[in-house]
């Protein structure tokens, strides 16, 4: 009976220490997620001139980088580098308004889109 009691400590530790790295792993995707705010939506994507329309959910502001993600595999970051509203160039924008960034990959409609 002893040995039965040992064999079964040993395999709680392991499923404790199993348990503890996942929980850590948890804590460090949580801190990468709070840097990230979310910025928008991707509502259109014009594929010639490589302009993401976004609907923004906070303001920003030409310089601040930006985090797109979506599908399989886009997942990428960029510096803003020029921004419009009505074909007008922004060099700040406000929450609720659309605008039309220039991205250096492809995005589709419904990406999110995160200030890093």
């Amino acid at each position: 009976m002893k040995n039965s009691m040992k064999t079964k400590k040993k395999t709680t530790k392991k499923a404790v220490k199993k348990v503890v790295k996942k929980k850590a792993i948890k804590k460090v995707l949580k801190k990468v997620v709070k840097k990230e705010k979310k910025l928008g939506k991707v509502t259109h994507y014009f594929d010639k001139i490589k302009v993401v329309a976004i609907k923004l959910s906070d303001t920003v502001s030409v310089g601040d980088t930006i985090r797109i993600v979506g599908g399989e595999n886009t997942d990428f970051k960029q510096k803003i580098v020029s921004m419009q509203f009505k074909s007008e160039k922004l060099k700040k924008a406000k929450k609720g308004q659309e605008v039309g960034i220039k991205v250096k990959e492809r995005a589709r409609e419904g990406y999110k889109v995160f200030k890093v």
